[in-house]
Protein backbone atom coordinates (compact mmCIF):
# COMPACT_ATOMS: atom_id res chain seq x y z
CA UNK A 1 0.00 0.00 0.00
CA UNK A 2 1.13 3.26 -0.96
CA UNK A 3 2.10 5.30 2.26
CA UNK A 4 0.25 8.51 2.98
CA UNK A 5 1.50 10.86 5.90
CA UNK A 6 0.20 13.96 7.52
CA UNK A 7 2.04 17.18 6.18
CA UNK A 8 3.10 19.11 9.84
CA UNK A 9 4.29 22.58 9.42
CA UNK A 10 7.96 21.63 9.45
CA UNK A 11 6.99 19.10 6.80
CA UNK A 12 7.81 16.61 9.39
CA UNK A 13 6.75 13.15 8.33
CA UNK A 14 5.31 11.27 11.04
CA UNK A 15 3.34 8.45 11.55
CA UNK A 16 -0.07 8.55 10.35
CA UNK A 17 -2.47 9.75 13.31
CA UNK A 18 -5.17 7.00 14.20
CA UNK A 19 -8.40 8.10 12.85
CA UNK A 20 -6.41 10.68 10.77
CA UNK A 21 -8.99 12.04 8.59
CA UNK A 22 -8.18 14.22 4.99
CA UNK A 23 -9.72 16.99 3.87
CA UNK A 24 -7.19 17.32 1.14
CA UNK A 25 -4.70 14.38 -1.07
CA UNK A 26 -1.29 15.84 -2.39
CA UNK A 27 0.11 13.07 -5.10
CA UNK A 28 3.75 14.53 -4.78
CA UNK A 29 7.11 12.97 -5.98
CA UNK A 30 9.78 13.18 -2.70
CA UNK A 31 12.02 15.48 -5.10
CA UNK A 32 9.20 17.73 -5.17
CA UNK A 33 8.29 18.26 -1.83
CA UNK A 34 10.36 20.60 -0.78
CA UNK A 35 9.48 23.24 -3.55
CA UNK A 36 5.89 22.42 -2.30
CA UNK A 37 6.90 24.05 1.14
CA UNK A 38 5.04 27.28 1.08
CA UNK A 39 1.85 25.82 -0.49
CA UNK A 40 1.84 23.56 2.39
CA UNK A 41 2.62 25.84 5.07
CA UNK A 42 0.22 28.39 3.65
CA UNK A 43 -3.08 25.92 3.55
CA UNK A 44 -2.12 24.45 6.64
CA UNK A 45 -2.22 28.08 8.54
CA UNK A 46 -6.14 28.08 6.70
CA UNK A 47 -6.84 25.20 8.69
CA UNK A 48 -6.56 22.26 5.83
CA UNK A 49 -5.65 18.65 6.92
CA UNK A 50 -3.54 17.66 4.14
CA UNK A 51 -2.23 14.20 3.09
CA UNK A 52 0.90 13.61 1.24
CA UNK A 53 1.79 10.40 -0.98
CA UNK A 54 5.21 10.36 -2.33
CA UNK A 55 5.53 6.93 -3.81
CA UNK A 56 3.64 7.62 -7.57
CA UNK A 57 4.88 5.57 -9.64
CA UNK A 58 1.42 3.15 -10.00
CA UNK A 59 -1.96 4.92 -10.46
CA UNK A 60 -3.36 2.23 -8.85
CA UNK A 61 -1.52 1.96 -5.74
CA UNK A 62 -2.35 5.90 -5.47
CA UNK A 63 -5.82 5.25 -6.31
CA UNK A 64 -6.12 3.09 -3.72
CA UNK A 65 -4.66 5.15 -1.12
CA UNK A 66 -7.08 8.15 -2.33
CA UNK A 67 -9.99 5.84 -1.40
CA UNK A 68 -8.43 4.58 1.70
CA UNK A 69 -7.88 8.31 2.74
CA UNK A 70 -11.26 8.99 1.35
CA UNK A 71 -13.43 6.38 3.47
CA UNK A 72 -12.94 8.95 6.88
CA UNK A 73 -15.60 10.85 5.11
CA UNK A 74 -13.65 14.75 5.43
CA UNK A 75 -11.76 14.41 1.81
CA UNK A 76 -12.60 16.91 -0.59
CA UNK A 77 -9.87 17.60 -3.11
CA UNK A 78 -6.75 15.80 -4.75
CA UNK A 79 -3.95 17.32 -6.25
CA UNK A 80 -1.67 16.11 -8.20
CA UNK A 81 1.93 16.92 -8.91
CA UNK A 82 4.42 16.56 -11.34
CA UNK A 83 3.99 16.06 -15.24
CA UNK A 84 2.44 13.06 -16.46
CA UNK A 85 4.39 10.04 -16.70
CA UNK A 86 3.61 6.46 -18.11
CA UNK A 87 2.49 3.79 -15.21
CA UNK A 88 4.29 1.88 -13.40
CA UNK A 89 7.79 4.13 -14.44
CA UNK A 90 10.43 5.38 -11.87
CA UNK A 91 9.89 9.10 -13.84
CA UNK A 92 9.36 11.89 -11.46
CA UNK A 93 5.68 12.58 -11.99
CA UNK A 94 1.82 11.29 -11.66
CA UNK A 95 0.44 9.11 -14.25
CA UNK A 96 -2.44 9.52 -15.81
CA UNK A 97 -5.12 7.28 -16.63
CA UNK A 98 -6.15 6.18 -20.16
CA UNK A 99 -10.44 5.71 -20.24
CA UNK A 100 -11.85 4.25 -23.43
CA UNK A 101 -13.25 7.07 -25.71
CA UNK A 102 -17.02 6.30 -26.62
CA UNK A 103 -18.37 9.35 -28.78
CA UNK A 104 -15.08 11.35 -30.06
CA UNK A 105 -13.64 8.67 -31.69
CA UNK A 106 -16.54 8.55 -33.52
CA UNK A 107 -14.88 12.21 -35.21
CA UNK A 108 -11.66 11.40 -35.40
CA UNK A 109 -10.00 10.99 -32.35
CA UNK A 110 -7.50 8.54 -30.17
CA UNK A 111 -9.46 5.51 -29.34
CA UNK A 112 -8.41 6.60 -25.25
CA UNK A 113 -9.02 9.71 -23.37
CA UNK A 114 -6.12 10.89 -20.87
CA UNK A 115 -7.82 11.85 -18.12
CA UNK A 116 -7.17 12.88 -13.91
CA UNK A 117 -10.98 12.37 -13.56
CA UNK A 118 -10.07 8.10 -12.36
CA UNK A 119 -8.58 9.48 -9.04
CA UNK A 120 -11.51 11.45 -7.87
CA UNK A 121 -13.91 8.75 -9.25
CA UNK A 122 -14.54 7.02 -5.65
CA UNK A 123 -17.26 4.85 -6.84
CA UNK A 124 -16.27 4.12 -10.48
CA UNK A 125 -19.19 5.60 -12.04
CA UNK A 126 -16.70 8.06 -13.88
CA UNK A 127 -18.19 11.00 -12.14
CA UNK A 128 -15.98 12.96 -9.63
CA UNK A 129 -17.00 12.76 -6.06
CA UNK A 130 -14.41 15.36 -5.14
CA UNK A 131 -12.39 17.81 -6.69
CA UNK A 132 -9.35 17.59 -8.54
CA UNK A 133 -5.98 19.53 -10.26
CA UNK A 134 -2.65 19.24 -11.06
CA UNK A 135 0.33 21.06 -11.24
CA UNK A 136 1.66 19.79 -14.57
CA UNK A 137 5.29 20.70 -14.42
CA UNK A 138 8.84 19.35 -15.79
CA UNK A 139 11.10 20.45 -12.97
CA UNK A 140 11.59 22.04 -9.54
CA UNK A 141 11.71 25.74 -11.09
CA UNK A 142 8.42 25.03 -12.89
CA UNK A 143 6.50 23.67 -9.59
CA UNK A 144 8.59 27.07 -7.17
CA UNK A 145 6.46 29.41 -10.59
CA UNK A 146 3.57 27.99 -10.07
CA UNK A 147 3.30 27.59 -6.39
CA UNK A 148 4.28 31.29 -6.15
CA UNK A 149 1.93 32.60 -8.54
CA UNK A 150 -1.13 30.34 -6.97
CA UNK A 151 -0.36 31.51 -3.57
CA UNK A 152 0.19 35.63 -4.61
CA UNK A 153 -3.15 35.39 -6.38
CA UNK A 154 -4.77 34.76 -2.87
CA UNK A 155 -2.68 36.93 -0.78
CA UNK A 156 -1.49 39.46 -2.77
CA UNK A 157 -4.60 40.39 -5.06
CA UNK A 158 -5.34 43.66 -5.34
CA UNK A 159 -8.75 45.08 -6.26
CA UNK A 160 -9.33 46.90 -9.55
CA UNK A 161 -11.03 46.79 -12.93
CA UNK A 162 -10.10 43.11 -13.50
CA UNK A 163 -12.12 42.02 -10.78
CA UNK A 164 -15.38 42.76 -12.94
CA UNK A 165 -13.50 41.62 -16.44
CA UNK A 166 -14.17 38.21 -18.75
CA UNK A 167 -12.67 37.79 -21.91
CA UNK A 168 -13.56 35.52 -24.60
CA UNK A 169 -12.13 34.77 -27.70
CA UNK A 170 -13.74 33.33 -29.75
CA UNK A 171 -12.57 31.22 -33.16
CA UNK A 172 -15.18 29.61 -36.20
CA UNK A 173 -16.95 26.94 -35.74
CA UNK A 174 -16.58 25.57 -39.13
CA UNK A 175 -19.66 22.55 -37.92
CA UNK A 176 -21.80 23.89 -41.03
CA UNK A 177 -23.89 26.57 -41.37
CA UNK A 178 -26.85 25.80 -39.35
CA UNK A 179 -24.93 24.43 -36.36
CA UNK A 180 -22.75 27.39 -36.69
CA UNK A 181 -25.31 30.16 -36.65
CA UNK A 182 -27.07 27.85 -33.61
CA UNK A 183 -23.74 28.13 -31.90
CA UNK A 184 -23.30 31.90 -32.10
CA UNK A 185 -27.10 32.43 -31.19
CA UNK A 186 -26.66 30.44 -27.96
CA UNK A 187 -23.04 32.28 -27.05
CA UNK A 188 -24.73 35.97 -27.62
CA UNK A 189 -27.67 34.42 -25.52
CA UNK A 190 -25.75 33.17 -22.47
CA UNK A 191 -23.45 35.87 -22.61
CA UNK A 192 -26.64 38.37 -22.09
CA UNK A 193 -28.62 36.21 -19.92
CA UNK A 194 -25.80 33.87 -17.58
CA UNK A 195 -23.28 36.78 -17.48
CA UNK A 196 -24.91 39.58 -14.55
CA UNK A 197 -24.68 42.77 -16.28
CA UNK A 198 -22.59 44.59 -13.72
CA UNK A 199 -19.64 42.47 -15.20
CA UNK A 200 -17.44 43.33 -18.39
CA UNK A 201 -16.95 41.43 -21.10
CA UNK A 202 -14.40 41.79 -23.52
CA UNK A 203 -15.17 39.80 -26.96
CA UNK A 204 -12.75 39.28 -29.72
CA UNK A 205 -14.13 36.61 -32.79
CA UNK A 206 -11.47 35.15 -34.88
CA UNK A 207 -13.77 35.94 -38.39
CA UNK A 208 -12.50 38.96 -40.28
CA UNK A 209 -16.31 39.62 -41.15
CA UNK A 210 -17.26 40.27 -37.01
CA UNK A 211 -16.95 43.69 -35.79
CA UNK A 212 -15.67 41.85 -32.67
CA UNK A 213 -12.49 41.24 -34.81
CA UNK A 214 -9.75 43.53 -34.58
CA UNK A 215 -7.58 43.61 -37.06
CA UNK A 216 -6.74 39.91 -38.80
CA UNK A 217 -2.63 40.49 -38.67
CA UNK A 218 -2.83 41.61 -34.48
CA UNK A 219 -5.62 39.23 -33.22
CA UNK A 220 -2.50 37.00 -31.18
CA UNK A 221 -1.43 40.35 -30.03
CA UNK A 222 -4.69 41.28 -28.69
CA UNK A 223 -5.12 37.80 -27.29
CA UNK A 224 -1.91 38.28 -25.00
CA UNK A 225 -2.66 42.01 -24.70
CA UNK A 226 -6.30 40.16 -23.20
CA UNK A 227 -4.08 37.72 -20.49
CA UNK A 228 -1.18 40.61 -19.75
CA UNK A 229 -4.38 42.76 -18.89
CA UNK A 230 -5.75 39.90 -17.21
CA UNK A 231 -9.43 39.71 -15.57
CA UNK A 232 -11.52 36.62 -14.00
CA UNK A 233 -11.71 34.17 -16.53
CA UNK A 234 -9.72 34.16 -20.26
CA UNK A 235 -12.19 31.76 -22.32
CA UNK A 236 -11.57 30.65 -26.00
CA UNK A 237 -13.79 28.44 -27.81
CA UNK A 238 -13.07 26.97 -30.91
CA UNK A 239 -10.75 24.85 -32.56
CA UNK A 240 -7.39 23.51 -31.33
CA UNK A 241 -4.47 21.46 -31.20
CA UNK A 242 -1.77 20.45 -28.57
CA UNK A 243 0.52 23.75 -29.36
CA UNK A 244 -1.48 26.24 -30.75
CA UNK A 245 -5.16 27.36 -31.16
CA UNK A 246 -6.90 27.82 -34.81
CA UNK A 247 -6.21 30.67 -37.10
CA UNK A 248 -7.89 33.80 -38.14
CA UNK A 249 -8.73 33.16 -42.09
CA UNK A 250 -9.16 35.56 -44.70
CA UNK A 251 -9.34 35.61 -48.34
CA UNK A 252 -5.65 33.88 -49.14
CA UNK A 253 -4.09 34.38 -45.14
CA UNK A 254 -4.76 33.25 -42.55
CA UNK A 255 -3.42 34.53 -38.86
CA UNK A 256 -2.54 32.70 -35.73
CA UNK A 257 -4.59 32.97 -32.58
CA UNK A 258 -2.33 31.96 -30.02
CA UNK A 259 0.98 29.52 -29.85
CA UNK A 260 3.16 27.73 -27.51
CA UNK A 261 5.42 30.47 -28.70
CA UNK A 262 3.39 32.95 -27.15
CA UNK A 263 3.58 31.98 -23.50
CA UNK A 264 7.01 34.05 -23.45
CA UNK A 265 5.06 36.87 -23.77
CA UNK A 266 3.01 36.73 -21.14
CA UNK A 267 3.95 39.25 -17.72
CA UNK A 268 0.94 39.34 -15.83
CA UNK A 269 1.93 40.32 -12.58
CA UNK A 270 -1.23 41.12 -10.34
CA UNK A 271 -4.37 40.00 -12.00
CA UNK A 272 -3.87 36.47 -13.72
CA UNK A 273 -6.86 35.08 -15.18
CA UNK A 274 -8.20 31.57 -15.14
CA UNK A 275 -8.07 30.32 -18.66
CA UNK A 276 -10.36 28.02 -20.26
CA UNK A 277 -9.84 26.34 -23.33
CA UNK A 278 -13.42 25.27 -24.66
CA UNK A 279 -11.68 23.63 -27.49
CA UNK A 280 -10.18 20.13 -28.56
CA UNK A 281 -6.45 18.82 -27.67
CA UNK A 282 -4.85 22.16 -25.47
CA UNK A 283 -5.39 20.12 -22.60
CA UNK A 284 -3.58 17.31 -24.28
CA UNK A 285 -1.61 16.99 -20.99
CA UNK A 286 0.36 13.43 -22.21
CA UNK A 287 1.68 14.87 -25.60
CA UNK A 288 5.51 14.33 -25.87
CA UNK A 289 5.98 17.91 -25.78
CA UNK A 290 4.06 20.25 -23.83
CA UNK A 291 0.40 21.21 -24.66
CA UNK A 292 -0.59 25.12 -24.82
CA UNK A 293 -2.50 24.29 -21.62
CA UNK A 294 0.41 23.25 -19.63
CA UNK A 295 3.08 26.11 -21.10
CA UNK A 296 0.62 28.81 -20.10
CA UNK A 297 0.30 27.86 -16.95
CA UNK A 298 4.20 27.02 -16.16
CA UNK A 299 5.07 30.82 -17.47
CA UNK A 300 5.26 32.55 -14.30
CA UNK A 301 3.11 35.36 -16.05
CA UNK A 302 0.61 33.27 -17.27
CA UNK A 303 -2.90 32.05 -16.07
CA UNK A 304 -3.09 30.90 -12.53
CA UNK A 305 -4.91 27.96 -13.48
CA UNK A 306 -6.30 26.30 -17.17
CA UNK A 307 -8.72 24.00 -17.81
CA UNK A 308 -8.87 22.44 -20.65
CA UNK A 309 -9.69 19.20 -22.87
CA UNK A 310 -7.02 16.74 -23.57
CA UNK A 311 -8.62 15.11 -26.74
CA UNK A 312 -11.12 15.88 -29.32
CA UNK A 313 -13.76 17.82 -27.92
CA UNK A 314 -17.71 18.42 -28.98
CA UNK A 315 -19.51 21.56 -29.58
CA UNK A 316 -22.56 20.16 -27.65
CA UNK A 317 -21.29 18.86 -24.24
CA UNK A 318 -18.62 21.66 -23.77
CA UNK A 319 -21.76 24.08 -24.26
CA UNK A 320 -23.33 22.57 -21.28
CA UNK A 321 -20.40 22.36 -19.39
CA UNK A 322 -19.21 26.53 -19.78
CA UNK A 323 -22.87 26.97 -18.77
CA UNK A 324 -23.01 25.24 -15.77
CA UNK A 325 -19.76 26.49 -14.78
CA UNK A 326 -20.72 30.16 -15.28
CA UNK A 327 -23.91 29.22 -13.34
CA UNK A 328 -21.49 27.80 -10.19
CA UNK A 329 -19.15 31.00 -10.19
CA UNK A 330 -22.23 33.72 -10.69
CA UNK A 331 -25.42 31.72 -9.20
CA UNK A 332 -23.93 29.47 -6.74
CA UNK A 333 -20.74 31.21 -5.67
CA UNK A 334 -18.52 28.52 -5.43
CA UNK A 335 -15.56 29.47 -2.99
CA UNK A 336 -13.23 27.73 -4.51
CA UNK A 337 -11.90 27.05 -8.61
CA UNK A 338 -11.87 23.23 -7.94
CA UNK A 339 -15.41 23.29 -6.32
CA UNK A 340 -16.69 25.15 -8.96
CA UNK A 341 -15.21 22.69 -11.44
CA UNK A 342 -16.72 19.39 -9.46
CA UNK A 343 -20.10 21.02 -9.58
CA UNK A 344 -20.01 22.03 -13.16
CA UNK A 345 -18.88 18.28 -13.94
CA UNK A 346 -21.69 16.62 -11.42
CA UNK A 347 -24.90 19.34 -12.93
CA UNK A 348 -23.75 19.08 -16.25
CA UNK A 349 -24.68 15.34 -16.38
CA UNK A 350 -28.31 16.16 -15.32
CA UNK A 351 -30.94 16.13 -17.71
CA UNK A 352 -32.15 19.32 -18.56
CA UNK A 353 -30.31 21.47 -15.88
CA UNK A 354 -31.62 24.43 -13.83
CA UNK A 355 -31.45 27.36 -16.41
CA UNK A 356 -33.15 27.81 -19.51
CA UNK A 357 -30.47 28.12 -21.78
CA UNK A 358 -29.03 24.49 -20.52
CA UNK A 359 -32.22 23.13 -21.55
CA UNK A 360 -32.29 25.19 -24.73
CA UNK A 361 -29.20 23.56 -25.29
CA UNK A 362 -30.28 19.94 -24.61
CA UNK A 363 -33.39 20.76 -27.11
CA UNK A 364 -31.05 22.10 -29.93
CA UNK A 365 -28.78 19.13 -29.55
CA UNK A 366 -31.02 16.34 -29.81
CA UNK A 367 -32.21 18.66 -33.50
CA UNK A 368 -28.37 19.20 -34.88
CA UNK A 369 -26.40 16.80 -33.15
CA UNK A 370 -24.76 13.81 -35.35
CA UNK A 371 -25.29 11.17 -32.43
CA UNK A 372 -28.39 12.06 -30.90
CA UNK A 373 -28.78 9.02 -29.25
CA UNK A 374 -25.34 9.34 -27.42
CA UNK A 375 -26.18 12.75 -25.94
CA UNK A 376 -25.97 11.51 -22.02
CA UNK A 377 -22.77 9.51 -22.71
CA UNK A 378 -21.04 12.12 -24.51
CA UNK A 379 -21.90 14.57 -21.57
CA UNK A 380 -20.16 12.06 -19.52
CA UNK A 381 -16.98 11.47 -21.38
CA UNK A 382 -16.23 15.18 -21.13
CA UNK A 383 -16.43 14.93 -17.46
CA UNK A 384 -12.65 12.93 -18.33
CA UNK A 385 -11.52 14.70 -20.91
CA UNK A 386 -11.24 18.22 -19.41
CA UNK A 387 -8.93 18.56 -16.85
CA UNK A 388 -7.74 21.21 -14.26
CA UNK A 389 -4.36 22.38 -14.65
CA UNK A 390 -4.40 24.05 -11.35
CA UNK A 391 -4.72 23.93 -7.25
CA UNK A 392 -8.26 22.22 -6.41
CA UNK A 393 -7.89 24.59 -3.54
CA UNK A 394 -7.45 27.97 -5.53
CA UNK A 395 -9.75 30.96 -3.77
CA UNK A 396 -11.77 32.58 -6.16
CA UNK A 397 -12.82 36.22 -5.58
CA UNK A 398 -16.60 37.01 -5.59
CA UNK A 399 -17.46 40.68 -5.67
CA UNK A 400 -19.58 42.25 -2.47
CA UNK A 401 -23.33 42.95 -3.61
CA UNK A 402 -24.05 46.49 -4.48
CA UNK A 403 -27.85 47.64 -3.72
CA UNK A 404 -29.33 50.23 -6.23
CA UNK A 405 -32.62 51.82 -7.11
CA UNK A 406 -32.79 53.46 -10.66
CA UNK A 407 -36.09 54.12 -12.32
CA UNK A 408 -36.95 51.07 -15.02
CA UNK A 409 -38.31 53.77 -17.58
CA UNK A 410 -36.74 56.86 -18.82
CA UNK A 411 -36.05 58.65 -22.12
CA UNK A 412 -33.44 60.36 -24.10
CA UNK A 413 -32.36 63.67 -22.65
CA UNK A 414 -33.65 62.99 -19.39
CA UNK A 415 -31.76 63.05 -15.93
CA UNK A 416 -32.36 60.08 -13.85
CA UNK A 417 -31.27 59.54 -10.29
CA UNK A 418 -29.68 56.74 -9.13
CA UNK A 419 -29.36 55.63 -5.24
CA UNK A 420 -27.18 53.01 -3.33
CA UNK A 421 -26.32 51.34 -0.44
CA UNK A 422 -22.76 49.03 0.17
CA UNK A 423 -20.96 47.73 3.48
CA UNK A 424 -17.64 47.91 1.14
CA UNK A 425 -16.16 51.41 1.78
CA UNK A 426 -14.70 52.51 -1.79
CA UNK A 427 -14.84 55.05 -5.19
CA UNK A 428 -18.18 54.67 -6.48
CA UNK A 429 -18.07 54.60 -10.13
CA UNK A 430 -21.82 54.29 -12.03
CA UNK A 431 -22.47 53.71 -15.44
CA UNK A 432 -25.43 53.73 -18.29
CA UNK A 433 -24.50 50.63 -20.41
CA UNK A 434 -26.36 48.90 -23.61
CA UNK A 435 -27.22 45.37 -23.20
CA UNK A 436 -24.14 43.05 -24.99
CA UNK A 437 -26.19 41.97 -28.25
CA UNK A 438 -26.59 45.88 -28.33
CA UNK A 439 -24.11 48.90 -29.78
CA UNK A 440 -23.39 52.09 -28.68
CA UNK A 441 -23.07 52.83 -32.40
CA UNK A 442 -23.74 52.19 -35.71
CA UNK A 443 -21.03 50.01 -36.75
CA UNK A 444 -19.91 48.78 -39.95
CA UNK A 445 -20.82 45.69 -41.84
CA UNK A 446 -17.87 44.16 -43.59
CA UNK A 447 -19.32 42.01 -47.10
CA UNK A 448 -16.25 42.29 -48.90
CA UNK A 449 -12.52 41.84 -47.65
CA UNK A 450 -10.44 44.50 -48.32
CA UNK A 451 -6.56 43.36 -47.68
CA UNK A 452 -5.19 46.85 -47.92
CA UNK A 453 -3.00 48.19 -44.81
CA UNK A 454 -5.33 51.64 -44.30
CA UNK A 455 -8.62 49.13 -44.03
CA UNK A 456 -7.02 46.57 -41.62
CA UNK A 457 -6.04 48.68 -38.73
CA UNK A 458 -9.24 50.08 -39.10
CA UNK A 459 -10.45 47.30 -37.80
CA UNK A 460 -9.48 48.02 -34.25
CA UNK A 461 -11.63 50.91 -33.89
CA UNK A 462 -14.52 48.96 -34.77
CA UNK A 463 -13.12 46.23 -32.15
CA UNK A 464 -12.85 48.99 -29.33
CA UNK A 465 -16.19 50.65 -30.25
CA UNK A 466 -18.27 47.07 -30.29
CA UNK A 467 -16.56 46.43 -27.14
CA UNK A 468 -17.07 49.85 -25.68
CA UNK A 469 -21.28 49.80 -24.39
CA UNK A 470 -20.60 52.69 -21.97
CA UNK A 471 -23.48 55.55 -22.62
CA UNK A 472 -22.56 57.38 -19.33
CA UNK A 473 -20.09 57.16 -16.63
CA UNK A 474 -20.55 59.34 -13.74
CA UNK A 475 -17.38 58.79 -10.95
CA UNK A 476 -18.44 59.41 -6.93
CA UNK A 477 -16.22 59.93 -3.91
CA UNK A 478 -15.25 57.04 -1.70
CA UNK A 479 -18.27 56.02 0.44
CA UNK A 480 -18.92 53.13 3.17
CA UNK A 481 -22.57 53.23 2.93
CA UNK A 482 -25.00 55.12 1.23
CA UNK A 483 -24.71 57.11 -2.34
CA UNK A 484 -26.96 59.00 -5.02
CA UNK A 485 -25.49 59.87 -8.52
CA UNK A 486 -27.19 61.52 -11.64
CA UNK A 487 -26.91 60.14 -14.81
CA UNK A 488 -27.80 62.08 -18.26
CA UNK A 489 -29.28 59.74 -20.74
CA UNK A 490 -27.78 61.07 -23.97
CA UNK A 491 -30.23 62.13 -26.44
CA UNK A 492 -29.19 58.78 -29.17
CA UNK A 493 -29.41 56.24 -26.12
CA UNK A 494 -32.57 54.08 -27.06
CA UNK A 495 -33.54 50.07 -26.09
CA UNK A 496 -32.71 47.81 -23.34
CA UNK A 497 -29.95 48.57 -21.11
CA UNK A 498 -28.34 48.88 -17.34
CA UNK A 499 -27.61 50.93 -14.49
CA UNK A 500 -24.58 49.22 -13.05
CA UNK A 501 -22.57 50.63 -10.19
CA UNK A 502 -18.64 49.16 -9.52
CA UNK A 503 -17.22 50.08 -6.29
CA UNK A 504 -13.67 49.97 -6.08
CA UNK A 505 -12.26 49.26 -2.76
CA UNK A 506 -8.60 48.00 -1.55
CA UNK A 507 -8.89 44.48 -1.84
CA UNK A 508 -12.62 43.87 -3.16
CA UNK A 509 -15.08 44.96 -5.48
CA UNK A 510 -18.63 45.97 -5.16
CA UNK A 511 -21.32 45.31 -7.88
CA UNK A 512 -24.84 46.20 -8.85
CA UNK A 513 -26.59 46.89 -11.62
CA UNK A 514 -30.42 47.45 -12.45
CA UNK A 515 -32.07 46.65 -15.92
CA UNK A 516 -33.72 50.19 -17.67
CA UNK A 517 -35.50 50.64 -20.72
CA UNK A 518 -34.82 53.77 -22.91
CA UNK A 519 -38.09 55.08 -24.75
CA UNK A 520 -38.33 57.43 -27.02
CA UNK A 521 -41.23 59.51 -25.70
CA UNK A 522 -44.75 59.13 -28.02
CA UNK A 523 -45.76 61.22 -30.20
CA UNK A 524 -48.49 62.70 -27.69
CA UNK A 525 -46.05 63.20 -25.41
CA UNK A 526 -43.67 65.27 -27.47
CA UNK A 527 -46.67 67.10 -28.80
CA UNK A 528 -47.81 68.17 -25.32
CA UNK A 529 -44.53 68.86 -24.12
CA UNK A 530 -43.57 71.21 -26.68
CA UNK A 531 -47.14 73.06 -26.13
CA UNK A 532 -45.84 73.59 -22.57
CA UNK A 533 -42.47 74.71 -23.64
CA UNK A 534 -44.42 77.43 -26.38
CA UNK A 535 -46.24 78.72 -23.40
CA UNK A 536 -43.43 79.16 -21.12
CA UNK A 537 -41.61 81.49 -24.15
Amino acid sequence: MTTLFLMAMMMAAPETPAGQAYDTVVVCPQPYVEAMRPWFEYRATQGHSIGVVTETSSKKKIRETIRQAAEKGELKQILLVGDVIPDESQEIGVPVHYQKAVVNVLFGSEPEIPTDNYYADLDDDAIPDVAIGRFSVANEDELKAIVAKTLAYETNIQAGDWCRRLHFVAGLGGFGTVVDTMLESATKKFLTDEIPPHFETVVAQGSWQSPYCPDPREFRDEVVRQLNDGGLFWVYMGHGHVEHLDYVRVPNDAFPILSNEDAAALHNESSHPIAIFLSCYSGAIDARRACLAELLHRSEGGPVAVFAGSRVTMPYAMSVMGTEMLQQYFQEKQPTLGQLILAAKRESIRQGGKTGNRKMLDTMAQLVSPKPALLKEERLEHLALFNLLGDPLLKLPHASTVEITAPKLAHPGETIEIAGRTQMPGTVHVELVCRRDGFVTPLPKRIEYDGRHDQLTGYNATFRAANDRTWQMVDLPATDGQFQAKLQIPDTCLGPCHVRVWIEGASQVGLGSQDIEIQAPMVEDRAIAKSVSDKVR
